[in-house]
C-alpha cells in the first residue's frame, strides 16, 4: 500500500479526531503496534465473514498468534474457523518463492473448500520483499472464477485501528455493489408491514450478541442486508450499497465504510449502541427516524414500550442486589460510554472508565453520562487499576482479558467485557445476562475466602501475641466497600 493511501485513511473526515487544529488520526509511533498491528486489525475486522477462505500470506507466526481471537460466531458456515497461511520460511524469502506459494495456496483453498471468496492478507515480510499480491489475486480469480480479494494491511503500516479501516476500504472498493439483494418473498407485506433494508457496520457478533437484537429487527420489518462483519456472508457484503440506513456500531473501526457508502449511494448513517436499555431503544428510534416511515415509527414505539416494561420488571430483583455497587470500567471505543449506560440502568456507579481507544465524541458522551468531572483513564497499567480499586472502594473491575490476571492476583472481582468474552450483553435480553454475570462475579464466596489469612498465618499470630501483624500474611487490605460487606 502506498503512503498516500495510508495518509488518506488516517485523514478520515467523519472521524472526531479531525478538527480545524489538526488533520487526521495520530500517526503511528515506534512501538505503537504492540497490542495490535494493522494486519491484526484488518483480519479481526473481516474474519467473521463466515463463508470466505481467509489466507494469511506470511510466516506461520502471523496466523498462529492472532487467529480467531475475537470470538465471533456463525449460524452456518464454519470456514472462517480454519486457519490458512502460506507459511513463508527463510528459504522462500531468499529464493523469491512468495508469490508462487500464494498462488498455490489460493488454488488449494478453492479446490478443497469451494469458498464464496478468498481473502488474502498481506503481512510484513512479503510487503518488504515486494510480493505483488494484487497481481496474484487477479490471476487466481481469472483462473478459477472465484472472487479473490487482496487485503494489503502489513503490520508495519500502523495500528490496529488503521487495519480496521484498510479492511473497510477493501470491502467498499472490491466487494460492495457486486450484486443486488435477493427479492423479498411473495406475501411478505401481506399484513401491511413494509420491509426496509438496513446494514450494521462494526458489529462482530461476539458471543452471539447480534442474535439478541435480530428478533427486534424482524418484528419491525427491518431486513439486515449485512452485518459487517458478524455472522456475515460474502454475498451479503456485496449488497450493502442498497441499504436505506447504516448503523455505525463502533465509531473508530470502520467509520470510513459508513462515510463512503453515504458519499457514493446517499445512504444515511448514525452511531449507536446495543448495550443498555436506553441505548437499544434509541437505536431503534434512530432507524425509524432516518427511514422516515410513520408506520415504522409507531410500531417501533409500541415495541419499545412493551420491551422496556418487560425488561425493567425482569431486572428489578437484580437491581436490588447491584444497587450502589462501584465499578471500574477499563475498555475503549464505543464500550467506554455505552457500557456505562448499561451499568447505570442497573443502579451501579462507574467511578472511572478507560478511554485509550475512544474518540473525542466518545469522551463527550462519557461526560454526559458521568458528569464533567468524570475520571477517564488513557493508560491503565496494573498499578493504576489496583490503586483505583483500593482508593475508590470498587466492587468489580470490568475490563478486557489482558487485565484478568492482574485482577485475580489482587483478589479483585473481574468481568470480561472485551472481544474474548463468552457471554453476549447486547439488546434487552443482554441486560439480563449482564446483571446475572455481575452478581455471580461480585457475590462469589471465593473473594471472602482468598482475603482471609492462611490458617498457618493466623496460628503464627496467635502463638506470638507480641506480633501485631504476621509477615507471612500475603493478603492486601481490601477496599472499604468489601470490608463492610464481609463484616
Amino acid at each position: 500500500m502506498k503512503q498516500k493511501d495510508i495518509t488518506a485513511l488516517l485523514d478520515e473526515p467523519a472521524c472526531a479526531h479531525n478538527t480545524k487544529a489538526k488533520s487526521g488520526c495520530a500517526k503511528p509511533k515506534p512501538g505503537a503496534t504492540a497490542g495490535g498491528c494493522a494486519f491484526d486489525g484488518a483480519q479481526i475486522a473481516l474474519l467473521p465473514i463466515a463463508d470466505v477462505a481467509h489466507i494469511v500470506h506470511g510466516s506461520i507466526a502471523c496466523a498462529g498468534n492472532s487467529w480467531d481471537n475475537r470470538g465471533a460466531r456463525s449460524t452456518g458456515p464454519a470456514l472462517y474457523k480454519i486457519g490458512m497461511t502460506t507459511d513463508l520460511t527463510e528459504q522462500d524469502v531468499i529464493m523469491g518463492r512468495g508469490e508462487k506459494r500464494l498462488f498455490h495456496s489460493i488454488k488449494q483453498a478453492i479446490e478443497s473448500y469451494q469458498p464464496a471468496a478468498v481473502f488474502v492478507y498481506n503481512t510484513c515480510v512479503p510487503a518488504l520483499t515486494g510480493d505483488d499480491i494484487k497481481a496474484v489475486c487477479k490471476e487466481a480469480q481469472a483462473r478459477w472464477g472465484t472472487p479473490v480479494v487482496p487485503v494489503d494491511a502489513a503490520g508495519f503500516y500502523g495500528t490496529k485501528n488503521l487495519g480496521n479501516r484498510i479492511a473497510g476500504e477493501t470491502m467498499v472498493r472490491h466487494v460492495c455493489g457486486g450484486r443486488e439483494p435477493d427479492p423479498l418473498p411473495e406475501g411478505i407485506e401481506r399484513d401491511g408491514v413494509k420491509v426496509h433494508d438496513i446494514c450494521l457496520v462494526g458489529e462482530y457478533n461476539i458471543a452471539g450478541e447480534l442474535w439478541r437484537v435480530m428478533p427486534l429487527f424482524d418484528e419491525l420489518g427491518l431486513r439486515v442486508l449485512c452485518s459487517l462483519s458478524g455472522d456475515a456472508r460474502f454475498r451479503e457484503v456485496q449488497t450493502m450499497h442498497r441499504s436505506e440506513v447504516n448503523m455505525m456500531v463502533c465509531s473508530k473501526a470502520m467509520i470510513n465504510v459508513a462515510r463512503k457508502l453515504k458519499d457514493a449511494f446517499g445512504t444515511p448513517w448514525f452511531e449507536g449502541s446495543f448495550y443498555g436499555v436506553a441505548d437499544v431503544s434509541q437505536a431503534l428510534r434512530d432507524f425509524a427516524r432516518l427511514i422516515d416511515d410513520p408506520d415504522l415509527t409507531a410500531r417501533a414505539e409500541t415495541l419499545i414500550a412493551r420491551e422496556e416494561a418487560r425488561i425493567h420488571e425482569a431486572l428489578e430483583p437484580w437491581r436490588q442486589r447491584l444497587k450502589g455497587r462501584k465499578v471500574l470500567l477499563y475498555t475503549g471505543g464505543v464500550k467506554s460510554w455505552s457500557v456505562i449506560s448499561a451499568l447505570q440502568d442497573l443502579g451501579m456507579t462507574v467511578v472511572a472508565t478507560g478511554t485509550r481507544k475512544s474518540t473525542e465524541e466518545d469522551k463527550a458522551r462519557i461526560r454526559e453520562l458521568m458528569g464533567e468531572d468524570a475520571v477517564m483513564l488513557d493508560e491503565g497499567n496494573p498499578r493504576v487499576l489496583i490503586d483505583m480499586v483500593r482508593n475508590q472502594g470498587v466492587d468489580v473491575l470490568i475490563a478486557g482479558g489482558r487485565n484478568l490476571y492482574t485482577a485475580l492476583k489482587a483478589r479483585i472481582p473481574f468481568l470480561d467485557i472485551n472481544q474474548e468474552r463468552e457471554f453476549g450483553y447486547a439488546g434487552y435480553e443482554g441486560m439480563l445476562e449482564l446483571a446475572r454475570q455481575l452478581c455471580l462475579t461480585i457475590e462469589s464466596p471465593i473473594w471472602e475466602a482468598v482475603r482471609r489469612p492462611a490458617p498457618w498465618a493466623r496460628a503464627a499470630v496467635a502463638s506470638d501475641p507480641s506480633n501485631e501483624s504476621s509477615p507471612a500474611d500475603p493478603v492486601e487490605t481490601p477496599s472499604p466497600a468489601l470490608e463492610a460487606r464481609h463484616a
